[in-house]
Order: structure tokens, then sequence, then C-alpha cells
């Protein structure tokens, strides 16, 4: 398996990128969309970045628009939504496909972790959620429906922060 850290990215603002500037954090990766009935999770998710960010926590969000089209604006019109409607600080990359022949090579290797029930593969829906290692170790798999703020996630979250 290639390492997470090696794999490029952009941000949404087009910047070159990888894991690898966030190389030493517990990492949350997820597939965000604007228009969906789990968009409302952005609110959970900012509320991890605020409470565990002094700690060694980011969560990393990459817009997608594969599941009924529910991102389909520009990079400018995700940041402005983001900011203004949920006040996200978190870094946001450029939009990106997660299942598919052009699947972005950070979720080819996700995609090949299990999740709780030891089932691996495609992204089932926007807001499934990746959590990785300070180590590039991918840690867990949380199915779209796992709330941000959910035990189950913040358990293996605060057993996991760096120090």
């Amino acid at each position: 398996m290639t390492s997470l850290y090696d794999i490029p990215l952009h941000t949404i603002d087009g910047a070159d990128a990888s894991l690898a500037d966030h190389r030493g954090s517990l990492l949350l990766l997820v597939n965000v969309a604007s228009k969906c009935g789990l968009t409302p999770q952005y609110e959970g998710l900012e509320r991890l970045q605020q409470r565990y960010a002094g700690r060694g926590f980011t969560v990393l969000g990459f817009p997608c628009n594969q599941f009924g089209g529910q991102e389909p604006g520009t990079a400018e019109e995700i940041q402005e939504f983001c900011s203004t409607t949920y006040g996200v600080t978190f870094p946001l990359y450029e939009k990106a496909d997660v299942n598919g022949p052009s699947r972005q090579p950070l979720y080819a290797e996700l995609t090949q972790v299990a999740d709780a029930t030891g089932e691996a593969g495609d992204v089932q829906w926007n807001f499934e959620k990746f959590l990785v290692s300070a180590d590039g170790e991918v840690l867990g798999r949380f199915r779209p429906g796992v709330e941000p703020e959910s035990d189950e996630l913040v358990g293996v979250i605060e057993a996991h922060l760096p120090r």
C-alpha cells in the first residue's frame, strides 16, 4: 500500500498539498456535500475541530458530487457555503470522486479499509468518515449514518489523540 502521506492532493484553492502537511496529527477525512440531508453534520465536524484541534487533531473535508449531485458548486461557492452556513474552519480540498474509475488516489487507498462490520469497498454516501492516525495508519471507517459527535467516533478519536 502507498503511504497516505505520499498521495498528491490539492486544496480547494488549487494549491498543491498532501496529508504529509498534517503529519503527526490525528485526521478525520470526510467526503462532504452542501445539498445533502446529512449536510448538518458539518456542525458536529466543526465542533470536533474546535474541541480537539489544540490536541493534534484535524478534520479534512473532501467535497464530492457523486451522490445525487449534492455538491454542484464551484470551489468558491463551496468555501462560501461552509464558512457562512456552518463556520467551517477545517481544511477543504478540491472536489473529488471517491468511487469509480476516476476515484481520487487517496480514496482508492481508503476504500480498501473495512468498516466495523468488516465491509470494505465503495463509499456509501456523503459524510463517510475515515480516521487516520498521527503516523498515517487508517484506524477506522465510519459510515455516513455515524454522527461526528457519536460516542462510537469520539471514543476512537480520544483513544488516539497524539501526545
